[in-house]
């Protein structure tokens, strides 16, 4: 089973800087800006009293001129120190979660299908979407920007000390007060951001699901009650977002009482130092600036660390998902040149959960060339032979060959080179008839598909479009027919010219001028290849060189269709059934 790994917070938070790796430079620059804003920041308030205990007091016009323009000159450097940061956390940010959401993409076109069997398709939207763009933040409102704010009340802290440690005291005796609502306001919006981020993914895989599924709601007349069920979920992610707002609501006006409790302390005791001759006017507004300096970021400190930890959190998502370890393991590394297509099953054994067995032992062999159909029952295990032999999954016991090789020696990127499938439902990308038979491949060329489609007879479907390749398919292949992508489909096994062909009742449930293109295309997909056809109409592989009959995950029958006919057994009774039903009353 895939298994993931677990993390620390801190290992983590490595994690993620690593990310930045590539563009270290940009990287240690911001750190610098941070650095040079921390001392840049009281500065000016020094300046100021700087310049109201000398220049103005001492009424020294051409005093104040030069501080007024070394006033102007730090305010212009900090802007500019200050867009630079913005500007540089931001790109890093960016940067990483584009890079880190390539990796992502890329890993999930390497899994294989247990893991979409048992993760919903919004989860991984989630996943690759929002909580990436969540990451971001780490640069932009997180990791830097702290770091950043605690400099700069360091270096506040500092001065005001240096300055007047008794107007210190007193302008910050009812700090701990605030870093206890700050402690309090981080825990309660830490809380409330997981229940909107939990929210945020049952959303999306509920109108992921459903939308794909619509066909279905409407056949069974269900839009009220899944009206309902969309109503609840959505409630609660509104009530998930309102929990959070109501303590921002409470947050950012305790922390303006509380400053304005610490100014008004620090007036009251400043004043009346001033009028003794204690303390300089100065020094007063100065502190004030201070003060207004040093409680912004504190107050800004808890939204900026839930950024952080929401960043963490959704990066430890990520990170889980990038390593998980693969069940299907593509270590192989054999070559397998000049292919003949010789499939061997070995007394092959598998389970989808990997304890109920649905193939039981399977055992056959489909020569170069030859044709094997494998009929049955709806759930005897016939689409997990194929499921087996693409190592779309795992198998438990046996061994599956390919030309003699074990499939599990052979790179995943060789299996299926050399394996094509056409499904019943064929699944069409957005795009254009030609993009969907080339799969975007930009060295396919328009004039070699026509070629191949007038080999296979498909032409007539193409000349019949409007713009012949060019034609767009809509989202899912929705403007086209079934039997039309399923044309599609022939055409793409065609152009791609696998050893094997796969056709999982490529011909069933089409109009009877399709599925005479259809029958020509597919001798000509088939010739001279090796195939396996899963058949639930029996009529369309009787000419077959082999049929099993696959019953209950074991061949219950074997051989050609005349023979089968002649056992007397599970093929015959089957075979005269279908038989009997599609003729006319």
């Amino acid at each position: 089973m895939e298994k993931a790994k677990s993390y620390t917070t801190w290992a983590v938070t490595l994690r993620i800087l690593g990310l930045v790796r590539p563009y270290r430079k940009i990287f240690v620059a911001t750190v610098l800006l941070v650095i040079a804003l921390a001392i840049l920041a009281p500065l000016r308030p020094w300046l100021i009293q700087y310049t109201v205990d000398g220049p103005i007091a001492a009424f020294d016009r051409e005093g104040l001129l030069k501080m007024t323009a070394l006033m102007a000159a730090v305010l212009i450097l900090e802007s500019v120190f200050r867009y630079a940061f913005s500007y540089w956390s931001t790109w890093l940010g960016q940067q990483a979660i584009h890079d880190l959401r390539n990796g992502l993409f890329h890993k999930l076109l390497q899994k294989r299908l247990r893991f979409f069997d048992k993760t919903p398709i919004g989860t991984l939207t989630t996943r690759t979407v929002s909580d990436i763009e969540t990451i971001a933040e780490v640069f932009s409102q997180g990791l830097l920007t702290i770091v950043g704010d605690l400099l700069q009340l360091i270096a506040i802290l500092a001065v005001m000390l240096y300055t007047d440690w008794r107007l210190t005291l007193i302008s910050l005796s009812v700090l701990p007060l605030l870093v206890y609502s700050t402690y309090i306001f981080k825990e309660k919006v830490r809380l409330s951001f997981q229940e909107v981020r939990n929210e945020v993914a049952r959303l999306n895989a509920f109108v992921q699901e459903h939308i794909t599924g619509m066909r279905v709601v409407q056949l069974f007349n269900r839009e009220s009650e899944e009206k309902r069920r969309f109503v609840e979920v959505n409630t609660s992610l509104n009530q998930a977002h309102l929990k959070s707002v109501m303590y921002y609501s409470v947050f950012f006006p305790v922390v303006e009482i509380i400053t304005a409790a610490s100014l008004g302390l620090l007036v009251w005791y400043g004043a009346g130092a001033a009028l003794k001759d204690e303390i300089s006017v100065g020094v007063i507004i100065a502190f004030i600036l201070y003060v207004n300096q040093f409680f912004r970021p504190i107050r800004l400190l808890a939204d900026k660390f839930n950024s952080l930890q929401m960043g963490v959190v959704a990066s430890e998502r990520v990170f889980k998902l990038l390593d998980l370890e693969e069940e299907v393991a593509d270590t192989g590394t054999q070559v397998l040149e000049n292919a003949r297509g010789q499939v061997e099953f070995n007394e092959v054994w598998f389970a989808y959960d990997g304890e109920q067995m649905v193939l039981k032992g399977i055992s056959f062999t489909a020569e170069p060339g030859k044709k094997i159909a494998l009929v049955g029952p709806t759930g005897a295990g016939k689409s997990s032979v194929i499921n087996v032999l693409g190592r779309y999954y795992e198998y438990q016991k046996g061994e599956v060959l390919l030309d003699g090789i074990a499939i599990r020696e052979l790179p995943l990127a060789s299996i299926q080179r050399h394996i094509g499938v056409v499904l019943q439902d064929v699944f069409l990308f957005s795009g254009t008839i030609a993009d969907n038979i080339s799969m975007f491949n930009s060295a396919i060329s328009k004039e070699y598909m026509l070629e191949m489609a007038v080999v296979s007879g498909i032409d007539r479907f193409i000349n019949k479009l409007p713009q012949g390749l060019d034609t767009p398919v809509g989202e899912r292949g929705g403007l086209l027919s079934t039997g039309q992508r399923q044309l599609v489909a022939f055409l793409r096994v065609m152009v791609y010219n696998p050893t094997v062909v796969v056709l999982d009742e490529a011909t069933a449930s089409i109009d009877s001028e399709t599925e005479e293109i259809l029958q020509i295309a597919m001798k000509k997909v088939l010739e001279n290849r090796t195939s396996i056809i899963i058949a639930h109409r029996l009529s369309t592989v009787t000419d077959a060189d082999e049929i099993l009959v696959i019953e209950d995950g074991c061949i219950a029958e074997r051989g050609t269709h005349q023979q089968l006919m002649s056992q007397n057994g599970h093929y015959q009774a089957l075979y005269e059934l279908q038989l009997a039903q599609e003729k006319p009353e």
